[in-house]
């Protein structure tokens, strides 16, 4: 019962916060998706072959997807040196057919979310 016990909150912290402190400047985008069951393979494939073109894209420091334990839903944790970036990012993402494409393979509208660094 970790949360019962004060002394592991710094251990918690960390773990979840210390690989993001080498992008302390920009925003965090977190995507999360959940493929159609029948989609999933066809979905980390996509992605795989389209990450690297994010990776390189202006603005992008990094992405990351990682997939839940249920099999199905994917969220990529994103860096970037702005907000303004990661919306060039997506128009160009909408504009090639990219955003569509990735759509048939959905079983919901995804969530995302951004987030500024906090100076603590």
């Amino acid at each position: 019962m970790l949360f019962g016990y004060p002394q592991y909150w710094g251990i918690v912290l960390d773990t979840v916060f210390l690989p993001l402190r080498e992008h302390d400047m920009g925003i965090l985008v977190l995507l999360e998706v959940a493929a159609r069951p029948d989609c999933v393979e066809d979905m980390t494939e996509f992605l795989a072959a389209r990450l690297p073109e994010t990776r390189a894209f202006d603005g992008c420091q990094d992405i990351t997807a990682y997939l839940n334990d249920d099999g199905k839903t994917i969220v990529m944790v994103e860096h970037w040196d702005a907000k303004a970036s990661y919306e060039k990012y997506t128009a160009w993402r909408r504009e090639t057919g990219v955003l569509d494409t990735l759509a048939t393979m959905l079983a919901g509208p995804p969530s995302i979310r951004y987030f500024e660094t906090v100076n603590a």
